[in-house]
């Protein structure tokens, strides 16, 4: 691939599902801010110290606390022939951030795929999303329930709710999301970088899509 893809879209947009998926068919990172920082509050580093109440509240963290994770993670020899970010960036700021960056460490201008879903869908898909503690899948309990209630399908492992997929949480992080976010859309269109896919279709029919846009990209 010898590049980097950002997926942008709104929570519960199924960005996470298919990052994974494209990252393991090119064999290259998947990278999720959600992730790193969940690992860092879990470690209790520094780091996960001062994201952990701004986390709880559902706000965004901090820019000076983000990219100074993403540089570093960029930067790692695992990344040096692409990767397949999810979650970053948010804000313009941080997409022109990136992309000197990626200048920096010889990299081609990013390749952003925009997850379209309707705004009625999104509360349904991220309410209803579980993740099993053993291998991390994600299931959701409306579009893409495990075989077991609660077990995941591959290992048997609990299915629990992040704390960050109540309901309560959710409605400031849409909020954040349409105030900060979208904006990006503009943005990686005005540099005719951005490529649509309608997030409402099935996980087998966007995987087509996304790996369609990756394959004819220059």
């Amino acid at each position: 691939m010898d590049r980097a893809v950002i997926f942008l879209g709104p929570p519960g947009a199924g960005k996470g599902t298919q990052a994974k998926e494209l990252a393991k068919l090119y064999r290259v990172p998947h990278l999720s801010t959600g992730d790193m920082f969940r690992e860092h509050v879990s470690l209790g580093t520094p780091l996960g110290e001062q994201v952990k109440p701004i986390m709880a509240r559902g706000e965004l963290v901090p820019d000076s606390l983000v990219l100074k994770m993403v540089r570093e993670r960029i930067e790692r020899p695992d990344c040096s022939h692409g990767f397949v970010f999810d979650g970053f960036p948010r804000t313009v700021a941080q997409a022109q951030y990136l992309s000197v960056l990626l200048r920096q460490n010889g990299y081609r201008p990013a390749l952003v795929v925009h997850f379209a879903l309707d705004p009625a869908l999104v509360l349904k898909r991220i309410t209803g999303r579980r993740m099993c503690k053993v291998g991390g899948e994600i299931y959701n309990i409306y579009e893409r329930p495990p075989k077991v209630d609660g077990r995941c399908d591959n290992d048997g492992g609990e299915l629990i709710q992040r704390p960050d997929d109540r309901e309560e949480i959710v409605a400031p992080r849409l909020e954040a999301y349409e105030k900060l976010t979208e904006p990006l859309v503009s943005y990686y269109q005005r540099l005719g970088r951005l490529h649509d896919v309608d997030a409402s279709k099935s996980i087998e029919e966007v995987r087509r899509r996304v790996l369609e846009i990756v394959r004819n990209s220059r």
